[in-house]
């Protein structure tokens, strides 16, 4: 819970470290800032990789809103039901609220070979309001708060071509398709959160005065199969909570000369921990049981103070430069078998400036080109699931990037990007040789270079192409001591300490391709369009030594709509991998096997909206 990922979440600003944000699903959303490489300035939390900023709109003072449901089917007669409603308006002349709802329920698509039924199903049931008070023209205050109740088994798992230590116990059940699992027990995802923010903006003049307030509380149970199969080898149910605060201060210049600037400060707490994290483990059937209890938990402190500038030299010459001061505190303690471990208490304290500089020259009214450079960091880590009270070392980065934004045509837009990153100490998640637990280790130094290429153009009044192609050279340029699982004849992997300097980084496709298109045509009163959209993935490796991967795949979906004259009304009918393209979101291997949980198959459904 307190291991952060080096590519931050933000929604509305407000940092959002806990994991589980990721499958959040918001009603309405304004725009998604992508931001990638290092963020040593303004967003430098942790952000060594970049970083995704959601965006949701404000309240309005007119009245408008949408009501939309759809309805899927998937494979094992599972339906996916999805309500959805959105309304905002004035209260009175100074006062706005918005409201936001949404239910969805998608069924157990995984055969459950031990049971019957389903697996992998989910149900999340979400609120989300925005209270907007605007007391002149001078001051805006926005309060927020989101309630989410999310229920899965979505961590479904079933071993990778068979490779589970089960494999050749008798009573042993192995999964023949991509959609099957046997598993000891159902397994459970669930998790609670209740998140309040405060936005405030005052017009100073010259300056504007921002400030962001964040607060998160996350609950969540989880339990997991460590071999992947029906026999108990062994497995991991634990609780988790966390609690976050976040506050940050931003002046701005708001005047029309050449320099603009912005600078601020940031501070950041998190109270986080597992609760009776149980690390089971047995020989096999009528094998006793072995169980080793965690209770671990870890306290982080964090103060940052930024700022950055740009300043136009010449005409359509700009020049911005920026730093970021971060100090860090990490405390952790854990209890084995409900006993403190002889360390007791660990802290740790790291502090680190990140930089970045950049020039972009607009030679034409909607062309430009850049370059930039800059450095980003991410604070040591305690394995919370280790048994040593030392952290790993930071990882830090150094990043240069040069590109192209044009529009040649009226019709035509383009974007180039060429880059090249420096990782040094970057930390790395892995299991352990007992199982089922995980370390958390530097895997020294890794490089990643490569380019991205975005096409979009407007062919006719109706029809819109896209296009994105990007490639990717990543690798461990030097990683002496990585965590290596080499399959064993009989099933489940002998853990060997390897050198893996040389080896593909683990999720980074060598390429990717993205096309697209959209057509639209006057039908009747109404507009009919039709969506394509084609994803491409080169292998992708999951383990140090590459032996574990996916390989190259290609996904297809699309959907079909008409929406009336007066745009109130919108009917669709839709598809998701249409190809039922059989391909996996994660693999994880360990000792007792590689296991893999794949992404969801076809699914084709129908869907309505009421806009107002």
């Amino acid at each position: 819970m307190a291991d952060e990922a080096n590519v931050a979440t933000y929604i509305d600003g407000v940092y959002h470290p806990f994991s589980f944000t990721s499958s959040l699903d918001l009603v309405e959303i304004e725009r998604i800032e992508v931001l990638r490489g290092p963020q040593g300035t303004v967003f430098g939390r942790n952000a060594t990789g970049g970083l995704v900023n959601v965006i949701t709109p404000d309240p309005s003072f007119t009245t408008k809103g949408r009501v939309e449901a759809r309805f899927g089917r998937m494979r094992n007669d599972a339906n996916e039901i999805d309500l959805r409603t959105y309304v905002t308006g004035g209260l009175n002349d100074k006062i706005a609220m918005d409201f936001a709802g949404l239910y969805r329920d998608n069924g157990g698509f995984i055969t459950d070979l031990v049971r019957g039924g389903g697996l992998g199903d989910s149900r999340m049931f979400n609120v989300r309001s925005k209270l907007l008070f605007e007391p002149s023209e001078t001051a805006r205050i926005i309060l927020m708060a989101n309630y989410v109740d999310h229920e899965s088994s979505v961590n479904t798992v079933r071993p990778y071509g068979s490779n589970t230590a089960a494999a050749t116990i008798p009573g042993v059940i192995l999964p023949k398709g991509p959609w099957e699992a046997s598993l000891t027990e159902v397994p459970i995802s669930n998790y609670e959160q209740v998140t309040i923010n405060l936005h405030t903006a005052f017009d100073l003049g010259s300056v504007s005065l921002q400030t962001t307030t964040g607060y998160i509380d996350n609950n969540g149970k989880q339990f997991t199969d460590s071999d992947a199969s029906n026999i108990l080898l062994g497995q991991i149910p634990f609780d988790t909570s966390g609690k976050s605060f976040s506050q940050e201060v931003r002046l701005l210049s708001t005047g029309r000369g050449r320099f603009k600037w912005i600078a601020g400060l940031y501070f950041f707490k998190l109270d986080a921990g597992f609760e009776n994290i149980q690390l089971q483990n047995s020989a096999g059937p009528g094998q006793p049981v072995t169980v080793t209890r965690l209770d671990p938990s870890s306290k982080v402190k964090s103060y940052a103070a930024f700022g950055e500038g740009t300043y136009e030299v010449i005409d359509s010459l700009f020049l911005t430069a920026g730093g970021r001061y971060t100090e860090e505190t990490r405390r952790f303690t854990t209890l084995r078998n409900l006993v403190p471990l002889p360390f007791g208490r660990a802290k740790a304290s790291f502090n680190k400036w990140t930089y970045r500089v950049a020039l972009r020259y607009n030679f034409a009214d909607s062309a430009n080109v850049y370059a930039s450079y800059g450095t980003g960091f991410k604070s040591g880590v305690f394995n919370e699931l280790g048994v040593l009270g030392t952290a790993t070392r930071p990882e830090t980065i150094k990043a240069a990037e040069i590109g192209l934004k044009a529009d040649p045509l009226s019709w035509l837009r383009t974007n180039l990007s060429i880059y090249r990153y420096k990782y040094n100490d970057l930390q790395v998640q892995a299991r352990d040789a007992a199982g089922v637990s995980y370390i958390l280790q530097n895997a020294a130094n890794a490089e990643i270079y490569g380019g991205e290429l975005e096409v979009t153009a407007a062919v006719t009044k109706d029809l819109n192409l896209r296009g994105a192609l990007v490639y990717t050279h990543a690798e461990y340029t030097s990683f002496p001591a990585a965590q290596g699982f080499v399959p064993r004849p009989t099933g489940g992997n002998q853990v060997v300490p390897s050198d893996a300097s040389g080896n593909h980084m683990i999720r980074a496709p060598r390429h990717t391709i993205n096309l697209g298109f959209d057509w639209g045509r006057d039908v009747g009163s109404g507009r009919l369009q039709i969506v394509g959209n084609l994803f491409h993935s080169a292998r992708v490796y999951y383990d140090f030594l590459n032996l574990a991967s996916q390989k190259p795949y290609t996904t297809l979906s699309g959907e079909m709509s008409w929406t009336s004259p007066n745009e109130a009304w919108r009917f669709s009918i839709w598809a998701k991998n249409i190809t039922n393209e059989a391909y996996v979101q994660t693999l994880r291997p360990g000792a007792l096997g590689t296991d893999a949980i794949f992404e969801r198959p076809r699914q084709v459904g129908l869907g309505a909206a009421y806009r107002f």
